[in-house]
């Protein structure tokens, strides 16, 4: 279906994010849409898309304007009905979403967070010794995975059996913000058993007592949210915390593996671990768009966009905008990546951003410790998202460092 362009001053285009060409490769196509100018029509799903790093900064921080709570995927919750709950922390605009947000930004605030440092760095240890006597290994599996699902897994304080259903559950979540398309259906016709037992898992009496969930129940407890709020928060920590960080680390190492010399800057001095991170997420983000939708008629760009009007907000075109970025298309861990929108900003920026940048760095330090060199055996199998992007399987091999580096 074709939805004719109401706007006189912005370009019609026919591009579409979601297919499988444009998602194996966006970065050309971005750069196709950034030089439309600052707005272009979508005539294949009728919205709004912007692409320069400036207008998402400013859309996404102005949550009064462009609403949250009409859905951040391309369905408007406030004109259809939606095919899932909407999340009452993503989705949910002020005062609403104040009280929410306040509880999960305590149980994962720098302190909270903080304490998993060691055992986080303890499970990384392991883990990258295992894998470095190998040699030759699927980093996408046996590490990318294995850590978030571990040691993730471990803080919220799920049981161990089952957890395979993670993964799944969430690929459905994030497809859901895109078109129903035959990637959606697919997933959604294969996820049935991941959905009952997040459902299970989700509840108090399946959560270990001293983890990341167990202190959500204790909010409801104490009255700052109801007890069937926070096992949907469960869930949402859940959904929002653990594809990321396995689809973040996947890209992190396919990285530094096509470009040895920074991988040799990290390996000489793993301070730059975070650093490090942040280029990635800058490079290569695993978000690449989110909806907003506007509450009234506004003024932006040098057009009046109409109220109720959704737009999609490309966060990976903002990373590459040379408009903020010298030479955007490199990967550079000197650079001081301060400014990205992999996270989002604003109110409804990743509450579990804090929690992916430990683990990020954790993981990095714990290779630049023990790894020389990384040489793909082979193109990475890439994982097709209609939301995120990362990969599925990266059989790697790694020179091991003679001496552990301090």
């Amino acid at each position: 279906m074709i939805h004719p362009n109401p706007y006189t001053d912005v370009p019609t285009s026919d591009f579409d994010p979601y297919t499988t060409e444009v998602l194996a490769n966006p970065y050309p196509h971005y750069e196709q849409l950034r030089e439309l100018g600052t707005w272009a029509w979508l005539e294949r799903y009728g919205v709004l898309a912007v692409a320069r790093h400036d207008e998402v900064q400013r859309i996404l921080s102005q949550p009064d304007v462009f609403c949250s709570s009409a859905g951040v995927g391309l369905a408007n919750f406030h004109t259809e009905a939606p095919w899932r709950k909407p999340s009452i922390i993503l989705e949910a605009d002020p005062p609403h979403h104040s009280r929410t947000r306040k509880v999960v930004a305590r149980v994962l605030s720098p302190v909270s967070i903080g304490r998993l440092r060691a055992t986080f760095e303890d499970v990384a240890a392991r883990m990258v010794d295992s894998l470095v006597e190998r040699g030759s290994f699927d980093a996408a599996k046996d590490l990318c995975e294995a850590f978030p699902i571990k040691a993730f897994g471990d803080a919220v304080g799920l049981p161990a059996e089952g957890r395979e259903h993670l993964l799944p559950y969430g690929d459905m979540v994030f497809n859901g913000f895109g078109p129903i398309n035959e990637r959606f259906q697919a997933r959604m016709d294969s996820s049935g058993e991941a959905v009952n037992w997040i459902a299970r898992v989700c509840q108090r009496d399946a959560l270990t007592k001293d983890g990341l969930g167990a202190q959500l129940f204790a909010a409801a407890d104490a009255g700052e949210i109801g007890h069937d709020e926070a096992g949907m928060l469960v869930r949402t920590l859940l959904s929002a915390g653990l594809d990321t960080t396995v689809f973040t680390l996947c890209n992190a190492i396919t990285c530094f593996a096509r470009h040895p010399e920074q991988w040799a800057l990290l390996r000489e001095d793993p301070s730059l671990a975070r650093q490090a991170l942040e280029e990635v997420l800058r490079f290569d983000s695993t978000f690449h768009s989110f909806y907003r939708t506007s509450t009234q008629d506004v003024e932006l760009g040098g057009i009046t966009v109409k109220a109720g009007q959704k737009i999609v907000v490309f966060i990976a075109s903002a990373n590459r905008d040379p408009r903020r970025w010298p030479n955007a298309d490199r990967f550079d861990i000197t650079r001081r990546a301060t400014g990205h929108m992999a996270f989002g900003t604003g109110i409804h920026g990743c509450a579990g951003q804090m929690m992916a940048r430990l683990e990020g760095e954790i993981v990095l330090t714990a290779l630049a410790r023990r790894v020389a060199s990384f040489r793909l055996d082979g193109e990475p199998v890439q994982h097709f998202n209609n939301t995120v992007r990362g990969l599925k399987h990266m059989p790697v091999t790694v020179e091991p460092l003679l001496a552990t580096v301090d």
